[in-house]
């Protein structure tokens, strides 16, 4: 009996190359042993041991493959994702779960069917900063939060020849980082009462939209999600107002930048970030004083641990396809404002057919 789990991996373009293969190698109890690819020799060239099929089909039908990857261009994740769990494999799809919030339910009513772990990958729950932010909050020490606001501000100012940027269904930054941001609002704050998201393509030659600004409504706190491809003076990651103080968090998690520059997990300084947190709280007499915290490593392995602990052991799904359900919600009623100009309502949780 295996020891390990058999993981191949649809597609080997950024997604793949820079973030599942290096993660998923990097996992005890996983072994990377496929890749399905037009691009054999780019595979072999990284991963000389793993098998290369020239289209996802004949992947998914070895029978020596536990568990496949869905890393392709978005527009394709309900069709590859409902093949391979047709075929009983396990499955991981890359951020966003899908185009729209029915493909996302077809997947879970296809994965309990067949009784099959099925995962997205909202790799960024575990930034450092995101989860030094996390334990600022449950911790109590800003009080009661009012505002929360995260911003992915890139200068990226020519577009690139890619899916992403082509126009064509799911390419964009609200269904790349879109994802991203309101998944880490909802794992902080839950479902927010309503959203309203303003949508712009700026750059010369876009057809896709490259910037955008949602503001997630809650009783008294707002949230607001902002990126942009545009921003050559960065503003904070993070900046959190709450009745007792606040936080600020410049610079994004070291991780990404790792991976591209070819390091790869475990590393002695993994997902450290030199920039820390900078806190300004208020003590009794509401003086005010900023002190800096360290922020906690990052690790993107810990997804793909649990999701090895998940089909192995039945432990905990380390990102249960309905929490990435909500969030195609709100990238649909995002879209839907945008689109008319007005604010949108959550809609009450409604069951699965």
């Amino acid at each position: 009996m295996r020891t390990f789990l058999n993981v191949g991996i649809l597609g080997y373009g950024f997604a793949s190359a820079t973030f599942h293969a290096p993660i998923i190698a990097a996992v005890p109890g996983l072994r990377l042993h496929a890749i399905a690819s037009t691009r054999p020799s780019q595979v072999l060239g990284d991963w000389p041991d793993a098998l290369v099929f020239d289209s996802p089909e004949a992947l998914i039908a070895r029978d020596d493959i536990d568990c496949v990857v869905i890393a392709t261009p978005n527009q394709t994740h309900h069709p590859l994702a409902a093949l391979a769990l047709n075929a009983g494999k396990h499955v991981v799809v890359d951020k966003p779960f899908t185009l729209t919030c029915d493909e996302a339910r077809d997947l879970i009513v296809r994965a309990e069917r067949q009784q099959r772990v099925l995962s997205v990958f909202h790799n960024r729950r575990w930034d450092g900063d995101f989860m030094s932010v996390r334990a600022v909050l449950q911790q109590g020490e800003l009080g009661r939060i009012v505002h929360f606001e995260s911003h992915f501000d890139r200068f990226r100012p020519v577009v690139p020849q890619r899916w992403r940027d082509s126009g064509e269904p799911g390419s964009g930054l609200w269904y790349d980082l879109g994802p991203h941001l309101l998944d880490q609002a909802l794992q902080l704050f839950g479902l927010p009462q309503s959203i309203g998201l303003d949508l712009a393509s700026q750059r010369d030659n876009s057809l896709a939209d490259d910037w955008f600004h949602a503001v997630l409504h809650y009783p008294a706190l707002r949230v607001v999600l902002h990126a942009s491809t545009l921003t050559a003076s960065i503003a904070p990651r993070f900046t959190v107002h709450g009745t007792r103080g606040s936080l600020q968090k410049f610079g994004l998690d070291t991780q990404e930048a790792a991976l591209k520059a070819g390091l790869r997990p475990p590393h002695p300084d993994w997902g450290v970030d030199p920039n820390p947190l900078l806190l300004t709280l208020a003590n009794t007499e509401q003086q005010l004083s900023t002190h800096q915290r360290n922020v906690l490593p990052g690790d993107y392995t810990r997804f793909y641990s649990g999701f090895c602990d998940a089909v192995r052991l039945g432990l905990p799904n380390p990102v249960p396809a309905q929490e990435a359900l909500q969030v195609m919600d709100l990238i649909e009623l995002g879209l839907q404002s945008a689109t008319e100009g007005r604010r949108f309502a959550f809609p009450l949780p409604f069951p699965l057919p």
